[in-house]
């Protein structure tokens, strides 16, 4: 599908496509990193690109916020089918269960801005955590259906529970503490736990 400038209605050039994208590689890493009041002339400047390609293709710091938002839920639903196709379903699981965990560590530079958007388009997040519980539902189903995990939870329980995990693990100082506990988690999934003797 091509991508579509909003603001035209028209596919956008190949340029333009990548210029984009570098936008959004270069916001996603440095708002992670520093925070959404990052200087949006230093996001340009990381992406190689002016302020004005900046402005045309996000005219609000908002639009490019909401982009990166946007782009990160898209990859962690869409890497169900790739984990799925190249891996047991249990293994994509435990794939997509820490994709999961980076995914909301992520959220952390864009908290605030997303509790904002969140009130000004309820529908986005709508639309979010239906597309993630889709996600997790075909991983999930695809586990317990070759029987190596059992039919204990749903998608909306598994994404709340790794949601609570990553969100209580939430300290500098034990930065692995998510990813350890979602292992856990999977662990007392399985119809076999690992450290089964």
């Amino acid at each position: 599908m091509d991508q579509v400038n909003d603001a035209t209605a028209r596919p956008l050039r190949k340029d333009a496509t990548r210029n984009r994208d570098l936008l959004l590689d270069a916001a996603q890493k440095l708002f992670t990193a520093h925070g959404v009041d990052y200087p949006l002339e230093d996001v340009a400047r990381e992406a190689g690109v002016g302020i004005g390609t900046l402005y045309r293709h996000f005219p609000t710091r908002g639009a490019l916020i909401e982009a990166v938002y946007r782009r990160e839920v898209a990859a962690l639903c869409d890497s169900v089918d790739g984990l799925l196709a190249a891996r047991p379903p249990v293994d994509a699981l435990d794939a997509w269960m820490h994709n999961f965990v980076s995914y909301v560590a992520t959220k952390r530079g864009l908290s605030a801005a997303l509790q904002d958007m969140m009130t000004a388009e309820p529908d986005l997040f709508t639309e979010t955590r239906q597309n993630i519980r889709r996600a997790a539902t075909r991983v999930l189903d695809a586990a317990v259906a070759d029987g190596s995990i059992r039919p204990v939870l749903d998608a909306d329980d598994l994404t709340r529970a790794m949601g609570s995990i990553c969100m209580s693990a939430d300290d500098p100082e034990h930065p692995d503490r998510a990813v350890r506990l979602v292992s856990v988690l999977l662990d007392g999934l399985r119809t076999r736990p690992l450290d089964a003797h």
